[in-house]
């Protein structure tokens, strides 16, 4: 008997192939679609970050308004930046300074679920900035940062197809 006659002749239940087949499909397709979305998601917030400076938070601690003549594109949105200086520094590495979960609020992503963002309510946690919904929002993620991280990551970029 052949390999490919070995594998057909296993007894599995048709009800069980079709139901395994269809998962593998629909996870296939998901994380496709998941993947596609976190590489468009600043494209869906037009101005990134209300028009505050991503690079301000690094270097200057705190949220500073960006300009119209300091700009750059990234994945498809528009950041300002109070210099241009900090505009050479986003282009250079925008990674490094772009908002973790395309600047949705870090706690919601943590829960499952997406919400705007207060950038006066911002935190940086190992070299990367979290945005959260409101200054009440981000004590609550400040409580356990470490965790809600991990809960976030799992849950990005899944959480928008919810």
């Amino acid at each position: 008997m052949n390999d490919c006659n070995k594998v057909t002749s296993l007894k599995l239940p048709r009800r069980h192939f079709i139901t395994a087949t269809a998962s593998v499909l629909v996870l296939s397709t998901t994380s496709r679609h998941a993947l596609a979305a976190k590489d468009e998601i600043f494209a869906r917030r037009g101005i990134a970050i209300n028009g505050y400076d991503p690079v301000a938070y690094f270097t200057q601690g705190g949220a500073r308004k960006g300009s119209k003549s300091h700009e750059a594109d990234y994945k498809g949105a528009t950041f300002r930046f109070a210099s241009d200086e900090n505009r050479q520094l986003f282009l250079s590495d925008p990674e490094k300074y772009a908002p973790q979960y395309g600047g949705y609020c870090a706690w919601a992503v943590a829960q499952g679920y997406t919400a705007s963002t207060d950038p006066q309510a911002w935190s940086i946690e190992n070299d990367k900035l979290y945005l959260n919904y409101s200054l009440r929002v981000r004590s609550q993620w400040e409580v356990n940062p470490r965790e809600n991280i991990i809960k976030g990551d799992q849950n990005w970029p899944a959480v928008l197809e919810r």
